[in-house]
């Protein structure tokens, strides 16, 4: 296998810098990279160079994440539905007429919302604890859900400690049985970007705008019925956030999705990269161009 060089990019998208990395032939199959929280494109620094010898590799940092501009949550509007139309832009100024997905965590309202809206634009999918129904949300959303049910400030204050250091270095480490693959700069750069002033505000509205991840959910399994995409769910099976449960639903709407587990937790690309890469090579090859 060929090493492919990443270029690392920052544009204006609709007037915001977006930052992305890139790598790969421009001529090859493209595959999309979108991560969750509270991570950035650094989440894929190991699987880009298992995959960029035969694809065109594209991982964007979400607005308020990475090394994309942050704007203060008074000026700029933290949902979902927003986050998705800067990335919508990107697809549009890099002409990309046809991709997969890799969908991660919070990449995967942002995927599954492109997804509908371009559906002739998606090769397949690949999800890894990229939760799309409800099977999947374990008991640590009660605190989010309560909070959208009764969004008042003690329950938003509730929800402070999802951005502290503690929290971070929990969730890189729940479910994960070899501490010592884990990179520490990997949730010491997520915490650098948490504790930007006026951060903690800006992904508190993001907490509260997940009720309409949720409330979504519906149309995005009628997506699946409906165009049938490829369907590759690779699981952390210890994740505290998203159950393998949420992997095997997929199966209700695309019988032939094919489903995945690893012995490990969220950041599952920390612990598994080579075992995740080889298994996202194998599924890309069954994808049309």
């Amino acid at each position: 296998m060929k090493s492919q060089p990443v270029r690392y990019v920052t544009t204006k998208v609709a007037g915001l810098e977006l930052f992305y990395r890139e790598s790969g032939s421009a001529d090859a199959p493209v595959i999309l990279l979108l991560h969750g929280f509270p991570t950035s494109s650094h989440m894929f620094r190991n699987l880009i160079p298992l995959l960029n010898d035969k694809y065109r590799v594209i991982a964007p940092d979400l607005p308020g994440f990475g090394f994309s501009a942050a704007p203060d949550h008074t000026s700029f509007t933290y949902t979902f539905d927003n986050l998705t139309k800067y990335i919508q832009v990107l697809i549009d100024q890099l002409k990309l007429r046809r991709f997969a997905l890799y969908v991660f965590d919070y990449g995967a309202p942002v995927g599954f919302r492109l997804a509908v809206a371009n559906p002739e634009k998606i090769t397949g999918i690949i999800s890894q604890n990229g939760n799309a129904y409800v099977e999947g949300l374990s008991e640590g959303w009660n605190p989010f859900q309560k909070y959208w049910a009764d969004p008042t400030p003690e329950n938003r204050n509730n929800l402070r400690a999802m951005s502290t250091a503690a929290t971070t270095h929990w969730q890189y480490f729940t479910g994960v049985s070899d501490p010592g693959l884990v990179a520490p700069e990997s949730y010491t750069l997520d915490q650098f970007f948490l504790d930007r002033q006026g951060n903690a505000e800006a992904q508190l509205d993001l907490f509260r705008d997940y009720a309409t991840n949720v409330a979504l959910y519906p149309t995005f399994q009628e997506y699946f019925r409906h165009y049938q995409p490829a369907v590759l769910a690779a699981w952390g099976n210890k994740d505290p956030f998203f159950l393998p449960a949420g992997a095997e639903a997929f199966r209700k709407d695309l019988p032939k999705a094919t489903i995945k587990f690893y012995d490990t937790g969220h950041f599952a690309l920390e612990t598994h990269a080579s075992e995740i890469g080889a298994d996202i090579l194998r599924f890309l090859g069954t994808l049309p161009r």
